[in-house]
């Protein structure tokens, strides 16, 4: 018999501690934290500690799961799309032009994921949102703190976090992103989130409408077109959606096929009046720029246009075809400016299915859900997923970092909520939802 303190007890402990919900809860802010401060964290304590933070959260996320292994299913751990287009990444390794760069490539994009995996198994949609909430509070409170810090107080850039200051001029403004863009992006993802916090009552009436405030000025002065058609296309939805949701349930199929033909022909009128379109946003020289490197990186495309040349991710700027694609354009392209033309010349015409493939599915899945669903909670994912894929549109977001990782956690949540893996038998007394939906 053991001891007071012994191995049998101090097992006990351990299962206990990683299976509690504080240690879930500090896992999913911490991964939610590092994949947002990224750029920041990179370019303040280098590489290195970065590789080092995500390679201690994927430790730590195999202990949670492995000490929830009793309440998962292996089938439903990992959508399939999720793990095709991981399979096919993986797969470029046999024909890239840089084997070492694509397994490094490769990891980050599967640890990213991983953390992501973990993170939708432990916390449900609210807990999520709520999560989501309180890392972009802080990292958007802090980016206006340093804008205001450099343009303001010292009136000078901060070099290594590419500030410019310029907040009072106006902007545009990176915060602790980047780039303005990226910005815009984390600010409408920060307004979904804040929104849903709102509505649901999860946080007090004046942190919703400060958090709210927050982002939405963030957004202005990020001046990023980018965030107005994010906006516009994500405030539609989000009414579409509401109306999908008060509609008697009858007539309710008849009102989904008759929006997804609206859409499809508002997509046609769309794309004929692009030109015009684009002169009303001002935004003529930016997408100039894509459409110059888009048409470059096509002749490249069509050099392997089945396979690809090869995962990587982030361009390595001194490795074929990317090195080649900038001397073309003289200029210093990071990606493709679209995740979908990343995709074709990284993973070829199959790569592209399959990362259609996962967005699509999941968006349809958390669509149909939140059209049924009462709580407004359910409404997240399907904006998040929308929000992803019009901003893959035009940056390659999507394909790393707090990108990749909330694409994966929506194709989770999707996939556990509506899946044919509902059905498989889980074992005697066992539920059709995970127990974290269970709880929702």
């Amino acid at each position: 018999m053991s001891g007071i303190g012994g191995p049998s007890s101090s097992l006990r402990f351990g299962a206990e501690l990683f299976q509690s919900a504080a240690i879930a809860r500090a896992f999913t802010l911490a991964t939610l934290g590092t994949a947002f401060g990224t750029f920041a964290i990179e370019h303040i304590a280098g590489r290195v500690t970065l590789i080092t933070i995500i390679t201690g959260l994927c430790i730590l996320g195999s202990a949670i799961l492995w000490a929830r292994r009793d309440d998962l299913v292996l089938v439903r751990l990992v959508p399939f799309s999720v793990l095709a287009f991981l399979v096919w990444a993986l797969a470029s390794t046999i024909w890239t032009h840089g084997t070492k760069q694509t397994v490094v490539g490769w990891f980050s994009l599967a640890a990213v994921a991983f953390l992501g995996i973990v993170a939708a198994h432990v916390r449900d949609t609210l807990q999520m949102v709520r999560a989501l909430g309180d890392v972009l509070r802080v990292l958007l409170a802090v980016s206006l703190g340093i804008e205001i810090l450099s343009g303001i107080l010292l009136d000078t850039p901060i070099a290594f976090l590419g500030i410019e200051a310029n907040i009072a001029a106006g902007g545009p403004v990176q915060g602790i992103f980047g780039t303005r863009n990226a910005l815009g992006f984390v600010a409408v993802i920060a307004l979904i989130a804040f929104m849903i916090e709102w509505r649901t009552a999860s946080v007090r009436p004046g942190v919703a409408v400060t958090s709210v405030v927050l982002a939405g000025v963030l957004a202005v002065l990020s001046d990023s077109p980018t965030v107005i058609v994010l906006g516009v296309v994500v405030g539609t939805a989000a009414l579409l959606l509401m109306l999908v949701r008060h509609t008697a349930s009858d007539n309710r199929n008849v009102l989904q096929w008759t929006l997804g033909s609206v859409v499809a022909v508002g997509l046609a009128v769309a794309y004929a009046l692009r030109h015009q379109i684009i002169a009303f946003l001002g935004a003529g020289s930016d997408f100039s720029t894509r459409v110059d490197l888009w048409n470059t990186i096509e002749q490249f495309v069509r050099i392997f246009p089945v396979q690809g040349w090869g995962w990587t991710g982030p361009w390595l700027r001194s490795q074929a075809p990317f090195n080649a694609i900038n001397y073309v354009e003289q200029d210093h392209h990071a990606s493709a400016l679209n995740a979908f033309v990343d995709v074709v010349l990284q993973l070829g015409w199959v790569g592209l299915a399959l990362f259609a493939l996962l967005a699509g599915i999941a968006l349809v899945r958390s669509w149909l859900v939140a059209s049924v669903r009462r709580s407004v909670v359910y409404a997240w994912t399907p904006l998040m997923l929308i929000a992803l894929i019009v901003d893959s549109l035009f940056e390659s977001f999507t394909l790393s970092g707090f990108g990749w990782m909330l694409l994966v956690i929506c194709a989770v949540r999707a996939g556990q909520s509506r899946s044919w893996r509902q059905h498989v038998d889980s074992g005697p007394g066992s539920s059709d939802l995970p127990a974290a939906q269970v709880a929702e």
